[in-house]
C-alpha cells in the first residue's frame, strides 16, 4: 500500500473505505487556519467523513492531484485512501497542526 503526504496531511492506500461513511460537497483534506491555504482535491475524487471525524478519499479511474500553494502537487493514483492529519502534543493538550 502507498503512503503520501503533503506538509501535514498523510493519505494512506488501503483497500476499502468503511461502509459507515458520508460523501461531502468537497475534496478538502486539510484547511490551513494561519495561511487560508488548503489541501484539496478538485477533481476525479470524493471525500468521505465517518462520525467519528475520520476522513477517507475515492480516487476515481485517471487518478487525482493532491494541491497546495506552498507544496507541490502529488499525483494519486486510482483507490480507496485514509486520510491522516499530523498530530503535536503540547502541555494542555493533543492537537492537529496547522499552517
Amino acid at each position: 500500500m502507498n503512503i503520501y503526504r503533503q506538509g501535514d496531511v498523510l493519505v494512506r492506500q488501503i483497500k476499502s473505505i468503511p461502509a459507515n461513511v458520508k460523501p461531502q460537497e468537497k475534496c478538502i483534506l486539510a484547511l490551513g487556519e494561519v495561511t487560508g491555504h488548503s489541501h484539496m482535491i478538485r477533481s476525479r475524487a470524493t471525500m468521505f467523513r465517518a462520525d467519528e471525524g475520520q476522513s477517507y478519499l475515492l480516487v476515481e479511474d485517471g487518478g487525482a492531484d493532491l494541491v497546495h500553494e506552498e507544496h507541490s502537487t502529488i499525483s494519486l493514483p486510482p483507490g480507496n485512501y485514509q486520510v491522516v492529519i499530523q498530530r503535536e502534543y503540547s502541555p494542555e493538550a493533543i492537537r492537529n497542526v496547522e499552517d
